[in-house]
Formats: structure tokens, sequence, C-alpha cells
């Protein structure tokens, strides 16, 4: 894995920030990161005209400005450089894009929220636009990292999420899971029975397992588990399990192949990272 040296912090004046800068000062301390980049967008655009007479004479960008200084030194406690960046643009995923070039961003945070909340400052584009590391961060999410889960579908797009997992584990002493969802092939379900295709299936991926490890070479402790699919979505069976195993934080890739799971193509990571969820999830690109 390459280093963390440049962190990208999302920021949208709204109650999560607390959640985000907090995490913010423990990865970046965990990490060992150069520099922390807090970064807010004002949609000028957004403002009703009805406010444009009382706002006309304000500097809204030296306000917020100030606003973010403040709450950022005090939950910002790691010994890491930071800074707050203020912009104006009308697409926030193309601002932060811009950042992440500009500065070398290697691991971008941003906020999780309810959907009754709103859906925060970014989106799903994302996934697509930024060529970093994501780490979607849950509002309330607590920054500790001791129970990882490192999902893999053996294939090569996965190895990276294992050295993420051995880099975290090192600087956090966690326990670490790879972790496989596999779906039963609906095309053999009609002639044998579900039961010894789930036995065959779980065989099989046994076995590819421990040659999967074995070939990346994970120098760390490492436990496993197969997970079968069932009738739930991939997505949404990690969702359930990782909340009922309290793991917190959940590694996965942008994408993947293999022909019994989809869990790392990009659609169910989009999913993982669009649905509600308690536990951040770091998505590796």
């Amino acid at each position: 894995m390459n280093s963390i040296k440049n962190i990208l912090v999302a920021l949208d004046l709204s109650d999560i920030d607390g959640t985000l800068i907090a995490y913010a000062s423990f990865i970046a301390e965990t990490l060992k990161a150069e520099k922390v980049y807090f970064v807010h967008n004002i949609k000028k655009y957004e403002i009703s005209e009805l406010f444009e007479e009382q706002l006309r004479d304000l500097n809204l960008d030296e306000l917020i400005g100030d606003e973010l200084n403040e709450k950022v030194t005090e939950k910002f406690t790691a010994t890491v450089p930071w800074e707050v960046l203020i912009s104006e643009d009308p697409y926030s995923e193309s601002l932060i894009n811009y950042i992440v070039n500009k500065y070398e961003v290697q691991l971008a945070l941003i906020g999780k929220k309810n959907k009754d909340k709103g859906t925060g400052i970014v989106s799903g584009k994302l996934l697509r636009l930024l060529k970093c590391n994501i780490l979607s961060i849950p509002e309330g999410a607590q920054p500790a990292i001791t129970n990882i889960w490192a999902g893999t579908d053996f294939s090569s797009a996965s190895h990276k999420v294992f050295e993420v997992a051995e880099n975290l584990q090192r600087a956090t002493m966690a326990t670490v899971k790879a972790v496989h969802v596999y779906n039963v092939p609906v095309q053999f379900s009609p002639y044998i029975p579900k039961e010894h295709l789930d036995l065959k299936i779980e065989n099989h991926l046994k076995e590819k397992y421990e040659k999967y490890i074995k070939k990346i070479g994970f120098k760390g402790q490492l436990t496993s588990e197969i997970i079968p699919g069932r009738d739930s979505g991939v997505a949404e069976k990690l969702r359930i399990k990782a909340k009922t195993s309290k793991i917190d934080l959940l590694i996965v890739a942008d994408k993947g192949r293999n022909t019994f799971s989809s869990l790392l193509v990009g659609s169910v990571t989009e999913e993982l990272f669009n649905q509600e969820s308690d536990v951040p999830l770091w998505i590796v690109k």
C-alpha cells in the first residue's frame, strides 16, 4: 500500500462535521500523515433571493473559514499540520476532485448521513471520479479501529484491500478477517439440491482462499469467513453481518471479478457506499 501522506476531509457545516474532524484526527495520527485539508464548498447560487440583501455586505468566505478553523482547532488533536480550504463551486464533487489532484491526496474522508438528514456533501459520483481511497464515515462513528473486515473475491483487484488491512493492523493492532460473500449460481439451482451446492461451493472457496492468502503473503494475523448470500444481495448481507459482528471498519476494492461473487464489482461497491450503515467503509482505489 502506498503511504497515506495527504488527507482530504469534506465538511458541510452540519452536525456530522464533528464526527469527521475527530475521525480525521485519529486516522491522521495513526497513519502518520503529513497534511490534512479540510474542505468546504459554498454554494452561493442556492442562497434565496430573500437573503441576498442581508448577505450582500458579509464576507461569507471569511465568516465560514473562521467558524471551521475554530471547530477544527477544538476537535483535531493530532500532531499533524492541517489547513481549511473554502471555495465556491456549483458542484462539490468537481471541487473535491480538483483538490485531490492538486494536493496529491491519497485518502478522502466523507460524511455518511442518515437518509432523513440528507445525503451529505457528496454523492456516489465520487466513486467514479476520485482516484484516491475513500473513507465513508457514518454520523456518530467512534474514532477507533479494533475489528476490521477485508472483503475479497480472490481477484487481483482485492490484493490492495489486504495491503490496506495489513498496514492498519500494524498501526492499530486490530483484528483482521477476510470476508467473502457468495450466492449459489441461479442457473444450477433447479437441478441440484441447494444444500449440495452450498457445500460444494464452500469447499471450493475454502481451497481458493488458502491459495489466495498464500499468494498475497499477508504478514499480519488473519482469520476468514465465507458467508452465503442466500436470497439477500451481497451488499445487504454484508451490512447486516457487519452490524451484528460489531466491526468498526469494512474495507473493499472499487471493483473486482469472480464467478461466484459480485462483492467487489463496481455496482455492489456503490451499493455499499450508498446504503445506510453504522460501519465506516474504506474503498480502495
